[in-house]
């Protein structure tokens, strides 16, 4: 019975998250009431166990960054030295904003990246006049598949990371990179050419922008230096995280506070709390109560189990279903309970006899976070720049997205699919032969 009352209340509530008939923080937070109600769990498991407060409170503390070095005009100043050295061209505006998204996920998380990223691309495209919709697809896209090159970049890979202690920062780069690059060079080629009918450069607003002085926005006062010292020690302790051993919650919440403690007067910090996207720490919260309905009745563990069962313990068979698995599953709910829950799958399979796990840790990361680009929920870095672009009028529609998403994600598994059985599956078995 519990079954049945999570999966009909995550399906409904899903239903309205995509029909976008009511606010989508509302919508999620209603289904983790009902489940509350209905007592699928108790609140004391929703708020331990369900409600990943590491992610919210990354988020929270990564927005007071952003809302207090927005204050000094450094993102105006960056957008308009950016975009006038491509002289105001959209097309290598796009292809300069997916590279540095890309890249920037790959050394911090793509969550961290898009909240830096957006408020910029943000002031760009009103600046030129530009569509909003292809330069945000972009962004997150690239931050999902520029997260998945390392570690770092993507809690899925931060948890198989943390679970197998063979596969190094080193392994994740060296093992994923290649993938990962013919998969964004492909993307990024995709949307130039489907939107490059509304990429036209407006020559008045070019010669505006050109004869711009991006210092005038610049507000040299002690705050700007201030965040700039912090930023660059938050960015710095993300990288160090491997040596340092400091969780990057920990960084960003630590990294926050000395801001707010140092731009109090200046800032004030009432007013900083108030500009923090709350609808969309909401919406992860109550994102998480529905994800840990399921997780409670059994669903996702139920499905792990059902790889295990329907492969039969073949590597090959194995290693596709975890990739399609994760890849349709991680488009339709958070990909980080299902990570959760394949890892102990995946290290069971050791005690069947199967002795090489490697390729099913690379399938489970690629589908995992490649996966993500399927829906506007999809993944952590897809519902921060939906909120971010909504607070700022330029509505991101959940179902024109489908329509980018899904074609993105078959076309990276598929090649995921090809690049995991010729690097790693085709060698094993012809070891055997």
């Amino acid at each position: 019975m519990s079954a049945t009352i999570a999966i009909t209340i995550f399906v409904v509530s899903y239903f309205f998250i995509m029909t976008e008939k009511m606010n989508r923080a509302l919508v999620s937070l209603s289904g983790g009431v009902l489940l509350l109600l209905s007592g699928v769990y108790e609140w004391e498991q929703a708020f331990t166990s369900y409600i990943d407060w590491n992610t919210v409170t990354l988020l929270f503390s990564m927005m007071i960054l952003v809302s207090i070095t927005k204050k000094t005009g450094l993102f105006e100043y960056i957008a308009i030295r950016f975009a006038q050295k491509v002289k105001g061209e959209p097309i290598p505006l796009l292809l300069g904003t997916g590279v540095l998204t890309a890249i920037g996920s790959a050394l911090l998380d793509n969550v961290t990246t898009v909240l830096l990223f957006v408020p910029i691309l943000l002031t760009l495209t009103k600046l030129l006049q530009l569509p909003s919709f292809p330069y945000l697809l972009t962004i997150i896209f690239s931050a999902n598949i520029g997260g998945t090159a390392t570690l770092i970049g993507d809690p899925p890979n931060i948890m198989i990371g943390q679970a197998v202690e063979h596969l190094t920062f080193l392994s994740f780069i060296t093992n994923l990179a290649p993938i990962v690059f013919v998969i964004f060079v492909i993307m990024i080629t995709s949307i130039i050419f489907l939107f490059r009918r509304q990429l036209i450069r407006n020559e008045n607003n070019t010669v505006k922008l050109m004869q711009m002085n991006a210092e005038e926005y610049l507000k040299k006062t002690p705050m700007l230096y201030q965040s700039i010292t912090v930023l660059l020690l938050t960015i710095s302790g993300f990288l160090l995280h491997p040596i340092i051993h400091i969780e990057l919650t920990t960084v960003a919440a630590f990294g926050a506070l000395l801001l707010l403690l140092l731009t109090d007067k200046e800032a004030g910090s009432e007013k900083v709390f108030q500009e923090v996207e709350w609808v969309t720490l909401f919406f992860f919260i109550g994102l998480f109560m529905l994800v840990g309905g399921l997780e409670k009745v059994g669903v996702i563990d139920e499905l792990a189990r059902g790889i295990m069962w329907a492969t039969e313990g073949d590597l090959t068979k194995t290693s596709f279903l975890i990739l399609w698995t994760a890849g349709i599953f991680s488009g339709i709910v958070d990909n980080i309970p299902f990570v959760a829950a394949m890892i102990p799958v995946v290290e069971e399979f050791q005690s069947y006899g199967m002795a090489n796990l490697n390729p099913l840790w690379w399938s489970l990361a690629l589908g995992a976070c490649l996966g993500g680009n399927g829906t506007l929920i999809g993944a952590s870095a897809n519902v921060v720049v939906a909120g971010l672009a909504e607070g700022s009028g330029q509505r991101l529609p959940f179902v024109r997205f489908l329509l980018y998403g899904i074609p993105l994600v078959l076309v990276s598994i598929i090649l995921s699919m090809i690049y995991i059985y010729i690097r790693y599956l085709l060698p094993f078995s012809q070891s055997f032969t």
